[in-house]
């Protein structure tokens, strides 16, 4: 059979922003109209920073120019460079191990726990060195890496803990909110993410007011906001846009609902598919301290099998990071040559992502898990 266009259900929402679109160019012709001519780092940009502090309870909250570049800013911050290494999970997103060689350290993989697919802290614990100058676990689809443990290990030990929350808005663990388990941690606006824009952005959150100030100069070429032209650090541009402040301010007061239906969504999925272990499927389980509802994925033994199967039925499903960190042509060279990391291979070889955004129906969701299970009876038979 056929799948009609209007019955797919795209796995990234073609139309995220359509609500929006009115607003975004009335807030593009404010800005390119505006006397003041400020397209970067004006008032805009900080409205947009003292509403990330009040949501979060940050001491500072520094608006950059993407997610990664934020974890760039926080390295070079730490004064991390050559002859530093930096302990970062073997399975996640390329920024974890690129942003450490930018800096000119060297990432050092660890396991991760089978479970929660994050960062094993008794893995990072075997690996430091005298030369370790920081933990940098990451969240990981719609779980909080175990930061109770890794802020222990840290503190312990001497090192500096750097969150990548990059995908974690609106997550909490133990009552304190996904980026302030760390010295700083950092949160993504990408459009997919929970609290998307269209177009890049991140931001740098941390309850160190100097690291802050520093992060602060860093992503302006070094100079202070008061004296341009004094450049106290060799920096980076890393400027927040002026329309993307006004447009992520809009939208802030929607973040909470459409927070809301993406955690109704996955509660829905994990309750109707829990039941497929049997079958080779491994759902998340519903709800809990320390989710967040940005990426909903299953462990799958037959993930391409899956996949086929709903692209069939017009239902997009996406792969992310099917090789791990230490297996890239980039960071092969860098990684330990005794390595090993069977568990982060096997989340690479089974992980398996299903449509989540806050305007799926109802009726496309219950669609979703009826060919998943589809899916998961065929095997069983």
């Amino acid at each position: 059979m056929t799948v009609t266009v209007e019955h797919a259900v795209p796995f990234f929402a073609p139309d995220l922003f359509e609500a929006d679109r009115d607003v975004l160019l009335d807030l593009l012709y404010e800005v390119g109209t505006c006397p003041e001519q400020k397209f970067i780092l004006g008032r805009r940009t900080a409205r947009f920073e003292e509403a990330l502090r009040a949501e979060t309870n940050a001491a500072e909250a520094v608006a950059c120019s993407s997610g990664t570049s934020a974890l760039t800013l926080i390295l070079a911050a730490m004064g991390i460079g050559p002859g530093d290494e930096v302990i970062v999970p073997a399975f996640g997103c390329a920024p974890l191990a690129s942003t450490v060689l930018s800096s000119g350290a060297r990432p050092v993989f660890a396991d991760i726990d089978p479970v929660t697919l994050t960062m094993d802290p008794g893995h990072a614990e075997a690996l430091i060195t005298d030369r370790t100058r920081a933990l940098m676990p990451a969240h990981m689809f719609s779980v909080m890496a175990d930061m109770p443990r890794l802020r222990d290990l840290a503190d312990e030990r001497g090192l500096r803990l750097i969150e990548d929350s990059a995908l974690a808005q609106g997550g909490s663990l133990e009552g304190r909110p996904a980026g302030l388990w760390g010295d700083a941690g950092v949160h993504s606006f990408v459009q997919v993410k929970i609290f998307g824009m269209p177009g890049e952005g991140g931001v740098v959150l941390t309850d160190d007011t100097a690291l802050g100030e520093r992060v602060r100069m860093l992503r302006n070429h070094g100079q202070d906001g008061r004296n341009r032209f004094l450049h106290h650090h060799i920096g980076h541009n890393s400027r927040f846009d002026e329309v993307m402040a006004a447009f992520q301010l809009h939208r802030m007061e929607g973040l909470a609902a459409r927070t809301a239906r993406r955690t109704e969504i996955c509660s829905y999925y994990s309750a109707r598919l829990s039941d497929l272990v049997e079958a080779g499927i491994t759902a998340p389980p519903v709800g809990g301290d320390g989710r967040f509802p940005y990426v909903y994925t299953l462990l799958c033994e037959d993930r391409d099998g899956l996949r086929a199967h709903l692209a069939k039925a017009g239902i997009d499903a996406h792969v992310y990071y099917p090789r791990i960190l230490p297996e890239q042509p980039a960071f092969a060279p860098h990684a330990r040559p005794d390595g090993h990391w069977p568990r982060a291979r096997e989340a690479a070889r089974l992980n398996i992502s299903l449509p989540l955004y806050p305007h799926l129906t109802d009726a496309q969701v219950e669609r979703v898990v009826d060919d998943v299970r589809a899916f998961a009876l065929r095997r069983t038979r």
